[in-house]
């Protein structure tokens, strides 16, 4: 008996997509708005007590020590052993932070991996 390629339903490419463009996009506003804009990083520097600068301190914190892209290189590993929506989301998710808060290669690896994912047979279902 043949087991079939993972697949993904029109519902789960449409959860993938709102996940995919949400995660990138903030990314984006936290590496333009929050990171790289100097008066806002020099008001945070300063003492600014607001939320978006300790969501900055983190952010900083876990790119400078790889964390999303690691991440999301161990996520894309279980991807690709047993493929899931799960793996896939979770894998998606920190690969965009990785990618767009500078770790790029591994995340960039971690998105080939998952792309390879769709080669492999779905899990057996009871």
């Amino acid at each position: 008996m043949q087991k079939q390629p993972f697949r993904l339903s029109p519902y789960q490419v449409q959860w993938l997509l709102v996940v995919g463009f949400s995660t990138v996009g903030y990314a984006l506003y936290l590496r333009y708005f929050a990171i790289e804009f100097s008066q806002f990083a020099l008001a945070c520097d300063a003492g600014l007590p607001s939320m978006l600068c300790k969501i900055r301190l983190l952010a900083t914190y876990l790119f400078k020590h790889s964390v999303f892209g690691i991440a999301a290189l161990i996520i894309a590993v279980l991807h690709l052993i047993r493929p899931s929506i799960v793996t896939l989301t979770g894998g998606l998710i920190a690969a965009g932070f990785g990618i767009v808060l500078y770790n790029i290669v591994p995340s960039g690896l971690a998105i080939g991996l998952m792309i390879l994912g769709f080669a492999r047979p779905a899990p057996a279902t009871a």
